[in-house]
């Protein structure tokens, strides 16, 4: 079965929010996800906010080549957590008709997150965007079991989700009969890569990993393919690789290329 794929931001780190579509365009991507906010103050991020001129340019090129807008990051609920804090995000994902935003979860108070949460929820859902919950080993919510936990204590909002990323798959605790326990309604989208799997890395490793030194799927020892095997087949796929050094020797475009034929085979069954 065909999936829908969506180039994921930090496979296309290196492009402005245009380029980027142009890019997953020319290279079979249906999406593209696009990082308009930060995950934290002066990190890397597509400048798209408060300029008009990209956006406009953002979508007279979404409307040429067909490639829409899938995900946008970041929100991270911390303790002082305030929804409206990205009122300009939520206008700009509804301007590019996107489809979901990511959520991380940084709040080690499990009972205001899970209430932070579903404020979100409720601040989001006149934009038709969908809260996805991101499980990561290193934050406050860790594993799949945290990240259903959450959502179904914050009443399951319709437009609530969880993401599942192979690599916070490979290095948590989270099993495949965890993943397969996520209700088929929480699924929006699962991001693929790949990377050595375990539960032994160091949080300063974790986050390296993470940002830096993905690999390709079938280049690690994550089982990405009995994690794609448990997830629904028709599940759009986000292609999530960034390995900065690997990168060095292949442009934007080439890579978008080797991401997509690597992850194909893993994500796409026989009949």
């Amino acid at each position: 079965m065909a999936r829908v794929h969506s180039l994921a931001y930090l496979s296309s780190h290196r492009c402005t929010p245009p380029e980027a579509v142009r890019i997953a365009a020319a290279n079979g991507y249906q999406y593209v996800g696009l990082r308009l906010w930060p995950n934290a103050p002066g990190a890397p991020q597509q400048f798209l906010l408060g300029k008009p001129e990209v956006l406009k340019e953002t979508q007279a090129v979404m409307a040429d080549t067909g490639v829409g807008i899938f995900d946008v990051e970041i929100i991270r609920i911390g303790e002082g957590f305030d929804p409206h804090t990205w009122d300009a995000l939520y206008d700009a994902c509804a301007a590019l008709k996107a489809k979901a935003i990511l959520v991380a979860g940084d709040d080690l108070d499990e009972a205001r997150l899970t209430q932070n949460y579903a404020r979100l929820c409720e601040v989001m859902r006149p934009y038709g965007l969908t809260a996805d919950l991101e499980f990561m080993p290193w934050t406050a919510v860790k594993d799949a079991k945290s990240a259903l936990r959450i959502v179904q204590d914050a009443g399951s909002p319709a437009n609530a989700g969880i993401l599942v990323d192979a690599l916070h798959f490979g290095r948590s605790t989270t099993t495949l009969d965890d993943i397969r326990a996520i209700p088929r309604e929480l699924l929006h989208y699962a991001q693929i890569c790949d990377a050595v799997a375990g539960t032994h890395f160091t949080v300063e490793e974790m986050i390296h990993t993470a940002r830096c030194e993905r690999l390709l799927p079938g280049d690690g020892t994550i089982d990405v393919r009995g994690l794609f095997n448990a997830l629904p087949a028709d599940l759009p796929v986000s292609v999530e690789v960034v390995n900065l050094e690997r990168e060095k020797t292949a442009a934007a475009g080439e890579w978008a290329g080797i991401c997509m034929a690597a992850s194909r085979p893993f994500v796409e069954r026989r009949a």
